[in-house]
C-alpha cells in the first residue's frame, strides 16, 4: 500500500468506517453545533458548496475519527512513519441540485502560502454519501504528485492550479481517475496531488468529512507580526483515539471553527490569503 502511494499519490481503502460509526458521524454532522459555522464557498464559475472547517481535536465523534488508528495511523505509515499532527478538519456540503465543485488544485498550493515550506502534508478524504460522477465525486490526476507545487491562482473563493499546466498533465486520459466511492470509503493522498471534483447535478447530497495532516517537522514560519500571517495550527501531539479513550476528558467542543468574516475579513473581497482549502 506504501508502494502504490509513493508511485501514484493516493491509495483509495474501502469501509473505513462501518455503519455504526458512520451513522454516529453523520448524525453529528448534521447538528446544529456544526451547521451554525457552515459558509458557502464558490469557484470561478458560481457553483457553491457548504463548509465548515475546525482545527481542534477534542473528545467528539469526528475527532475520534480523525485520530483513529485506522485514519490517522494509516496517514502517518503512508507519509513514512514520522509522528502526524492534526492540521484541520473540513465537512464539505454538496447539496442536490446546486452544482457545487472545486477546482483542479493542490492542497499544498494552499499550505505553501500560509508559510509551509515543505511539502509534507496529505489529507483523507471520507465519503459521508454516495460519491459518483453525479454527485461530485473527487477526481485526482494519478501520480500527478511528482510535479512538485505548481502555480495557483485565485478563482472565485478557491485556488486553482495553473489550467495550462493542468492541462499538459491530463492530457493522456487515462491519469485522470474518477474517485467514485460508498459511505464509509477513503481515499489518502498527497499535498501535491492535483485533484478537483466535479459537479453535484444530481437530486442527492454529497457530504464529506476530510482531514489534513502535516508531519511534526512541517510547521509554518509565519509568526505573528508578518504580513501575510493568519493563524494555522502548529504541532500538537495527537493521541491516536484508544490513548485518548483511556485518557478521559473534557465535553465535547468546538473551539477553533474558521469564520471567514471574522478570522480572514479579506475574504468578503478578493481573496489574498487564508483561502478556504477545497475537495
Amino acid at each position: 500500500m506504501q508502494e502504490a502511494y509513493k508511485k501514484n499519490g493516493y491509495v483509495i481503502i474501502r469501509n473505513v468506517l462501518n455503519e455504526t460509526e458512520m451513522r454516529k458521524l453523520r448524525r453529528t454532522m448534521e447538528c446544529e453545533g456544526i451547521q451554525k459555522h457552515a459558509y458557502i464557498t464558490a469557484d470561478g464559475e458560481a457553483r457553491q458548496s457548504g463548509l465548515v472547517i475546525w482545527f481542534t481535536v477534542d473528545n467528539d465523534v469526528p475527532s475520534a475519527v480523525a485520530s483513529s488508528e485506522k485514519v490517522a495511523g494509516v496517514m502517518e505509515r503512508l507519509m513514512g512513519d514520522e509522528e502526524v499532527y492534526h492540521f484541520s478538519s473540513k465537512l464539505i456540503m454538496k447539496h442536490p441540485g446546486s452544482r457545487g465543485a472545486f477546482t483542479w488544485h493542490q492542497d499544498y498550493g494552499y499550505f505553501y502560502t500560509w508559510g509551509y515550506i515543505y511539502p509534507d502534508s496529505a489529507s483523507v478524504f471520507i465519503a459521508l454519501d454516495e460519491c459518483t460522477k453525479e454527485t461530485g465525486c473527487l477526481q485526482v490526476i494519478k501520480g500527478s504528485h511528482h510535479l512538485g507545487r505548481i502555480n495557483h491562482f485565485v478563482a472565485g473563493k478557491m485556488l486553482q492550479a495553473d489550467p495550462e499546466i493542468v492541462a499538459e498533465v491530463s492530457r493522456l486520459e487515462e491519469k485522470v481517475v474518477d474517485v467514485e466511492m460508498k459511505p464509509g470509503d477513503a481515499i489518502y493522498f498527497s499535498g501535491n496531488l492535483l485533484h478537483c471534483s466535479l459537479p453535484n447535478v444530481s437530486n442527492k447530497p454529497r457530504w464529506s468529512y476530510v482531514i489534513a495532516y502535516n508531519q511534526r517537522h512541517n510547521q509554518t514560519y509565519m509568526k505573528p507580526g508578518h504580513p501575510l500571517y493568519t493563524p494555522h495550527p502548529g504541532y500538537i501531539p495527537l493521541l491516536k483515539w484508544v490513548e485518548r479513550a483511556a485518557a478521559g476528558g473534557s465535553r465535547p467542543r468546538f473551539l477553533a471553527f474558521l469564520c471567514p468574516r471574522l478570522d480572514h475579513p479579506d475574504l468578503r473581497g478578493e481573496l489574498r490569503h487564508g483561502q478556504e482549502v477545497g475537495s
